[in-house]
């Protein structure tokens, strides 16, 4: 669930249908929305955000939502839209950092480009490696076949 609030997407095509469309079948089904929330394990609030616009949903929230009330994935079908919205909005929100911060955040990559994707996941390799090879804990575990400690040469604790 994005906590962002929709603002002028909450009047928009795609977010107004999603969330008349989850208010009809919540009330056609007669119930509440706190007896919605507990069928698809979110909170009362969340489903109250999002009815209300105060809050974009999330994929998940509208298959769950399909599944419990019947829908025939009405909901699922529009999330896409409803997704290109909350994107909209939120480049329209500007940046989400501190005045005195030094390093903005990178730009986000369009996720439909390939070479972005595969600038991402050789990004997040990049981190993986530099936390997997990050300095030894004397104290820790046994990280050497054959039960040595990772560069003190002595036997490990099982040694």
């Amino acid at each position: 669930m994005d906590p962002a609030s929709p603002s002028n997407a909450a009047r928009s095509g795609a977010s107004q249908r999603f969330r008349a469309e989850l208010r009809a079948w919540r009330t056609r089904q007669g119930l509440t929305q706190r007896a919605l929330a507990e069928r698809v394990r979110f909170s009362r609030e969340t489903v109250a955000a999002v009815e209300s616009g105060r809050r974009f949903g999330s994929h998940e929230f509208a298959v769950r939502c399909d599944e419990v009330l019947g829908t025939g994935g009405r909901l699922a079908a529009l999330w896409p839209q409803v997704a290109s919205e909350q994107m909209a909005a939120d480049g329209r929100r500007g940046p989400r950092f501190a005045t005195g911060r030094a390093d903005p955040p990178a730009p986000r990559r369009d996720a439909r480009d390939p070479g972005a994707v595969v600038a991402a996941i050789d990004e997040l390799r990049e981190l993986i490696g530099q936390v997997l090879s990050g300095p030894p804990d004397p104290d820790g575990p046994l990280t050497r076949p054959g039960g040595y400690r990772s560069g003190d040469g002595r036997p490990g604790v099982d040694g």
